[in-house]
């Protein structure tokens, strides 16, 4: 081991250097410590008991990614659904790489995208493998041969497919470009009500998270962080601490002061004890307020352009002028699981158990502050507890801490390292806090004629690896995606960005940029309408003529939710539609408001096209969840700043969406023959603005501050 490395570019500059495998990686077939299993590449293990299993190499934080996956595999390999078992892949990106990133890893609605004709492939290729064999067993022609719920016949003859493993020669190689299934002939994938593979262990309480990890020996840890972003320790006086039962050792790393005991109780309560100086010279200072007068003051100049048509300035001035200034706070992603991982330093090697969203980086980013480099630092993947962004952050934040906080300990005990609700709240990372002001033109003849969007946000993506991928002439398009590359057909139109600079760290929250800018994009669409006197579903129609799959989950959801019908008293009824992570959402929300005006969400009617539907089930799941988690920061949640510190801490503040806010939700799929594209993240960009056009309906209040609570909405 060696001293601390803090230098996150250059471990994380290898992070996505070079070419990895894509494709299966190093095939395999029976081998010695496989316990007579056929291992026919990465993916896939059939043992001779006839369970197949299927390797993952995206982890499940709740997406539902060991159904889909194992989906793929089981039917291509026509597996009994109840013998495929599901496990996680280690951390090796030569074998497990995300194609689409470069480096293993989970996030950005990739799973299926990435991995859909991969598995498929997988599955294919092991029964290939298992005919050819029993094909030379039986004396038939392989393709004569009929496997059916993982039992393979012909004529009298008849194996499981765990039999038919003892048949396969040793030495014999699975095709590299194996056969697949015609859709036509799916048996599982686009059908409904496929058991979920993790329900049966997290229903019982067996499924492994990584708070329920405690190796043997194991001490815990907290760790005592900056109240301000941006502060470091200057002094610290841990007597106190050191007398706090169960407290074993204070020690100071280069990311706080980390607090060890023989339970996280007792470390808390140390941490409660210690007396810290800290250094705020570099540190935020500013409130929400002051930090919002700024954001006003930069778009009132220049900034980096995303997309400049030509005629905009003319437009803006000929037509009847319709603008709207958005603002939307800083968010925290608070996952049900809080951040805690366990670390053992151990004879030049790092072991980490976690429900690792980005193994590469956190190889990179834990072998370079250890010493042991990424080649002798090891993940034990486990399930987590949702992320929405939080535990795919490029620096690999709480592993590096546990990391620290073990060489720092200079034992070789796992070190169990904790947030609390309040550490992540206070202290994690944050969806930026955007004002985005609009101007449109509304031309005589009732149609849309100019639009401009001017965004103020602090970039995600400067000063990462990803930077120079995503940010070009200044301008980072995570900031301005779905705006400035919109399907809607408007014939000039302008954005622009002014990058604002904080220590507040921003990270990428559940569907990144697309989370403000739908809002913005679809209240302002609203606005246009009503100033055009056009239906609000109508005047997007004409507008996305030549975008035939956005149009068409718009009318779908219009037409199942009976848009034009008539409403009880005091309802009202919203749409919007928005395209990210190459999927296509229309929502229509219906609400309520009663006799003091409070509002309460009655219904919404979401349609979805996705491509090809692995799994429906799991889709309306997703889609379901997205809408949930939307609406939860529309309603009620926001970060804000009081002299640089964080002013939530925990539910009771940051107050998520609950069981009587949730409307009824219906969700309509599309049927497609398309590859398939995003689920987890599309869901959520069109919920708020469909709500807050709803309620405009009801009230004829518009909403452009967000938390809705902000902007004077009181919910029944």
């Amino acid at each position: 081991m060696k001293d601390f490395k803090t230098s996150r570019r250059a471990f994380l500059a290898g992070a996505t250097a070079g070419a990895l495998v894509i494709g299966f990686g190093p095939r395999g077939t029976l081998a010695a410590g496989h316990d007579g299993a056929l291992v026919p590449n990465p993916f896939v293990k059939i043992a001779p008991d006839g369970t197949v299993t299927v390797i993952l190499k995206h982890f499940e934080m709740g997406q539902g990614t060991t159904t889909g996956l194992a989906t793929l595999v089981a039917e291509e390999l026509d597996a009994d659904w109840e013998k495929v078992a599901i496990d996680f892949a280690p951390a090796d990106a030569s074998r497990y790489a995300n194609t689409l990133f470069g480096m293993q890893g989970t996030g950005g609605s990739t799973a299926m995208a990435n991995s859909y004709m991969q598995y498929r492939q997988a599955g294919a290729a092991a029964r290939a493998m298992l005919l050819e064999a029993a094909s030379l067993e039986w004396a038939v022609r392989a393709s004569e041969i009929v496997i059916e719920n993982g039992v393979a016949t012909h004529g009298n003859y008849r194996a499981t497919l765990g039999e038919m493993v003892a048949l396969v020669k040793e030495g014999a190689e699975p095709p590299t470009e194996p056969i697949l299934k015609e859709p036509s002939a799916f048996n599982l994938i686009g059908k409904d009500m496929l058991p979920r593979k993790d329900t049966p262990s997290k229903t019982d309480g067996t499924a492994i998270f990584a708070m329920d990890v405690a190796p043997e020996g194991a001490i815990y840890a907290v760790m005592a962080r900056a109240p301000r972003f941006g502060g470091t320790v200057a002094s610290v006086d841990d007597a106190a601490a050191l007398e706090v039962p169960g407290v074993t050792a204070v020690k100071q790393t280069p990311k706080g002061v980390a607090v060890f005991a023989t339970d996280t109780w007792a470390a808390m309560q140390g941490r409660e004890a210690l007396t810290i100086e800290w250094d705020f010279a570099n540190a935020e200072g500013r409130s929400t307020d002051e930090m919002e007068a700024e954001y006003a003051a930069a778009l009132d100049g220049d900034g980096p352009v995303a997309r400049d048509d030509a005629g905009v300035a003319e437009a803006l001035a000929s037509g009847s002028a319709v603008e709207a200034e958005f603002d939307f706070p800083f968010l925290a992603h608070a996952p049900m699981e809080t951040m805690n991982c366990v670390v053992q330093a151990k004879d030049g090697k790092v072991h980490i158990w976690d429900g690792s969203q980005f193994p590469t980086v956190t190889q990179m980013a834990v072998g370079a502050v250890t010493g042991v480099g990424p080649e002798n630092t090891s993940i034990e993947t486990v399930y987590a507890g949702g992320s929405f962004g939080r535990r795919a952050n490029m620096d690999s934040d709480y592993h590096v801490e546990a990391a620290m906080a073990a060489i720092a300990l200079g034992t070789d005990q796992p070190v169990k390292l904790v947030w609390t609700r309040e550490d992540d709240v206070r202290g994690g990372y944050y969806r930026p806090m955007v004002k985005h002001r609009v101007k449109m033109a509304v031309g005589a003849d009732g149609k849309l004629a100019a639009w401009q969007s001017d965004v103020a946000s602090k970039s995600i993506f400067t000063g990462t690896p990803m930077e120079q991928m995503i940010v070009h002439d200044g301008v980072d398009h995570s900031t301005v995606e779905g705006v400035s590359d919109t399907q809607y057909a408007i014939p000039a139109m302008k954005v622009s960005v002014r990058n604002m600079e904080t220590p507040v760290p921003v990270l990428w929250w559940r569907s990144v940029g697309h989370s403000h800018t739908g809002y913005a994009m679809e209240v302002a669409m609203d606005m246009a309408a009503e100033a055009a006197g056009a239906d609000p579903v109508a005047f997007r129609e004409e507008l996305l003529a030549g975008s035939p799959r956005l149009l068409g989950v718009l009318q779908l959801a219009a037409e199942k939710a009976g848009w034009g019908s008539d409403l009880p008293e005091g309802w009202g009824r919203g749409v919007a539609v928005h395209p990210s992570f190459n999927s296509y959402v229309a929502q229509v929300a219906e609400v309520s408001t009663d006799a003091d005006g409070r509002v309460k969400l009655e219904r919404i009617v979401a349609a979805v096209d996705c491509g090809v539907a692995v799994n429906p089930d799991v889709i309306r799941a997703q889609v379901e969840g997205a809408i949930g988690y939307g609406l939860g920061h529309a309603m009620r949640q926001k970060i804000t700043l009081d002299g640089g510190e964080v002013v939530q801490s925990n539910f009771p503040d940051y107050e998520p969406l609950r069981i009587s806010d949730m409307p009824k939700i219906e969700v309509h799929i599309v049927p497609s023959a398309e590859a398939p594209t995003g689920i987890g993240e599309p869901g959520l960009p069109p919920a708020a603005p469909a709500v807050a056009n709803a309620i405009f309906n009801a009230t004829g209040k518009r909403i452009l501050r967000l938390p809705m609570v902000d902007a004077g909405v009181e919910f029944a």
